[in-house]
């Protein structure tokens, strides 16, 4: 079966073969830019009506910056509600960590990529701390390094749209 998403990322050039730091300070030998990628409509189309037809959730919920875009576009494709979970705590303004209604909702974070789960962890432990259910976390392409085992310690299941070895072999 082709994945279509996972020819839409390799069309948009998502994966760059190469020498690069991760935000974990890890090296590898390839990047993955699904932020960048997503900028092609077509592409972010198809993951919004991909998850849309797959998963029930009454709010997409997505970390800021990697998750914001794909939460937008599924909240159109479904009609549902979005919110974004800030990457940091401000100390200004309302000073809330989440932007959006959550309280007492069934809520799906989308991420971009992930790789050792720690930013799905964080959205998914604001999410519960605001009272929402959180138990799922799509990711548009799972690195394979450790996400779903480290967020399944923490009863969090790691729905991966595309894996990267899928990308690597193509």
């Amino acid at each position: 079966m082709v994945n279509a998403i996972a020819e839409l990322l390799i069309r948009f050039k998502a994966i760059e073969l190469g020498e690069f730091t991760l935000a974990s300070g890890a090296k590898s030998t390839y990047y993955v830019d699904v932020k960048s990628a997503v900028t092609q409509p077509e592409l972010l189309a198809a993951i919004a009506r991909t998850v849309t037809l797959s998963h029930e959730f009454d709010v997409i919920a997505g970390v800021a910056v990697g998750g914001v875009s794909l939460a937008v576009a599924t909240s159109l494709e479904s009609m549902r509600p979005y919110a974004i979970i800030r990457a940091a705590e401000k100390s200004h303004g309302k000073k809330d960590p989440i932007i959006g209604s959550v309280m007492g909702k069934n809520v799906l974070l989308i991420e971009d990529v992930t790789t050792s789960g720690g930013s799905a962890r964080y959205g998914v432990v604001s999410l519960r701390r605001a009272g929402a259910t959180a138990t799922r976390v799509i990711t548009v392409v799972d690195r394979e390094q450790g996400a779903g085992e480290m967020l399944k310690s923490h009863n969090i299941q790691l729905i991966p749209l595309v894996k990267v070895s899928e990308l690597l072999k193509k």
